[in-house]
């Protein structure tokens, strides 16, 4: 029985708090489904980094899961759609509609995923001492909405909570109108891609198709070289939560049947500076909402409160448990 929503900064309270008492250090990333159906997340990691206890699990809607990972790790996470086993040719091979990653199961053993699909990506500080790097990304296209909120109510939120697959021109849809591909994707040239004599920040400059992207997500990677505005820092050791379909997005995925002449704009683009890299919009009250605390917090205890705290969380778990 998957625990309520409600419930999840509770636990991940209690989780943390476990961690504390084995002296386990990095971040644990939590993933929620606010989507109208079931989603099957992906994870990668990076070369270098340990894989974590999953590569790809599904995630039943209104539903949430967490994942520790170890100081230093780096990676990305995404979210396949429409995935089923098909029964054609009676191999019963399994496969999803958006962010596929070719495995044929579940999990996804180290592979990517393939475009389009909208990424959140991570590297984590080897110790609290450093800064945690992420952000959100359509460079390689968009499937569905997605936020990323760090628990230290300093860092800011990115992520792309508009539905893009209404606004998508009709030559960059895929997966007939469920994701919309980069224009890299669907026209292969140089300019597009920041390739070959456009690969650099001079020669590669944003397209009518990213700027469409940054118009509607203005926190997210549009292009190659969207860094400025794009990419956001947190201190090391802050736990992050990942929502697939935010509740200020449209609770269906599907592209209309009419084609958008012009991108329309992110009601809310106005934004300012911050401390933490990247851009933070005016309106991020109810991102900030997200933030389960600050995450270095816990990890400042002295070693000889470790049971005492322990014993606490046991008792929170049962408590919940019991309810």
């Amino acid at each position: 029985m998957e625990p309520p929503l409600a419930a999840i900064p509770l636990l991940l309270t209690v989780y943390r708090l476990f961690l504390l008492f084995l002296g386990v250090e990095g971040s644990v990333f939590t993933f929620v489904n606010k989507c109208g159906e079931t989603v099957w997340p992906g994870i990668l990691s990076n070369a270098g980094s340990p894989q974590l206890e999953s590569t790809g699990f599904e995630l039943p809607v209104a539903s949430s899961r967490s994942f520790q990972a170890p100081a230093g790790w780096s990676g990305r996470f995404w979210a396949r759609t429409g995935c089923s086993a098909s029964a054609v040719g009676g191999g019963g091979a399994w496969s999803c509609a958006t962010g596929d990653c070719g495995s044929g199961q579940v999990e996804c053993n180290g592979a990517g995923a393939a475009p389009p699909a909208t990424l959140a990506e991570f590297t984590l500080a080897p110790s609290s001492a450093g800064r945690d790097f992420y952000d959100v990304s359509l460079v390689d296209g968009y499937n569905l909405p997605m936020v990323v909120a760090a628990s230290a109510g300093a860092c800011a939120a990115t992520g792309c909570v508009v539905d893009l697959n209404r606004m998508c021109p009709a030559e960059l849809r895929a997966a007939e109108g469920e994701a919309c591909r980069s224009a890299c994707e669907a026209f292969g040239t140089p300019e597009y891609c920041c390739s070959g004599a456009f690969a650099s920040p001079a020669t590669c400059q944003p397209s009518a198709y990213s700027q469409m992207f940054k118009a509607a997500c203005p926190k997210s990677y549009s292009y190659a070289f969207d860094d400025p505005t794009s990419t956001f820092t947190c201190a090391g050791g802050a736990d992050y939560t990942i929502t697939f379909c935010p509740e200020s997005a449209p609770s269906s995925q599907k592209a209309s049947t009419d084609s958008y002449s012009s991108p329309t704009p992110y009601t809310t683009a106005t934004s300012t500076p911050t401390a933490t890299g990247g851009l933070m919009l005016e309106d991020d009250s109810w991102l900030a909402s997200m933030a389960t605390g600050d995450a270095n917090t816990a990890r400042r205890a002295v070693p000889f409160l470790r049971q005492a705290l322990f014993i606490v969380a046991t008792a929170m778990a049962c408590t919940l448990l019991v309810r």
